[in-house]
């Protein structure tokens, strides 16, 4: 499985560098995190890693090749997946065909024998049903497969996007803030799916606010603050940094 690496990159807004030089990597069957208090360039890091913002300077890479100057689309096609800290649903539509619209970047069908329902747009169809279904069970969410998804929890309708990123197989996962929002429990039983995600060979990386489910459930993290990286390593270490404890968790109260 192929590794994502982010090499001296930044981005500039006229004199503001949102981001500055930072560098760091998401490897395959791990999870790594990226904390930092609000405003560190978070979000500006997750935007250019997915193509939705161009980079001033530095390369990113996934597998060795270069997917800086690519399109959202493209990047998507070349593996990188990624939740929202606003959620994406389409509200009137079921939990069960949000999940499915993940899937059309393994559609083998064409265009055209989607659009006159030949038996290559059915096997497709039923192939992406099923491995939906598989989805749902893996996040505790088959009851709710016939419901609406606007009509979900927040804690729920976060997992039908979380289940609409990886239904596409990617192999590197954005997770945006993925339990802002949710009590003790939910946020145990989504560290067990992430760990199970890290075990069949997906890199995930973790952006997230809450530092305690960050330090359980990553291998390494990188630490953030005015756009520039200002700690790295291992979680415990990292966490007890005083650089750290002075710019976000003192900031935070976390």
């Amino acid at each position: 499985m192929p590794s994502l690496k982010l090499e001296n990159v930044a981005k500039h807004f006229g004199g503001l560098k949102a981001v500055d030089k930072v560098s760091m990597e998401v490897p395959p069957g791990e999870i790594t995190g990226l904390i930092g208090p609000n405003g560190a360039g978070k979000s500006t890091v997750v935007n250019m890693i997915s193509g939705v913002l161009a980079l001033t300077e530095g390369d990113i890479t996934v597998d060795g090749v270069s997917v800086a100057t690519d399109r959202a689309d493209i990047v998507a096609r070349k593996g990188v997946a990624r939740t929202f800290q606003n959620i994406r649903l389409l509200p009137e539509a079921t939990v069960l065909d949000n999940v499915m619209i993940g899937f059309h970047r393994r559609e083998e069908a064409g265009v055209l024998a989607q659009m006159l329902g030949l038996p290559a747009a059915r096997r497709d169809t039923k192939r992406f049903e099923e491995k939906a279904w598989d989805l749902l069970r893996r996040f505790r969410m088959e009851d709710f497969a016939e419901y609406e998804a606007g009509n979900l929890a927040y804690g729920h309708q976060r997992r039908v996007e979380m289940m609409r990123a990886i239904a596409a197989e990617p192999d590197i996962v954005l997770l945006d803030e993925p339990v802002a929002g949710m009590n003790d429990v939910e946020s145990d039983e989504l560290a067990t799916i992430f760990r199970e995600l890290a075990d069949s060979g997906m890199g995930l990386l973790l952006i997230e606010h809450n530092v305690g489910f960050v330090t359980r459930l990553c291998k390494k993290v990188y630490v953030l603050d005015s756009g520039r990286m200002i700690a790295s390593g291992d979680p415990e270490a990292v966490v007890r940094d005083p650089q750290v404890v002075a710019a976000y968790i003192g900031t935070s109260g976390h």
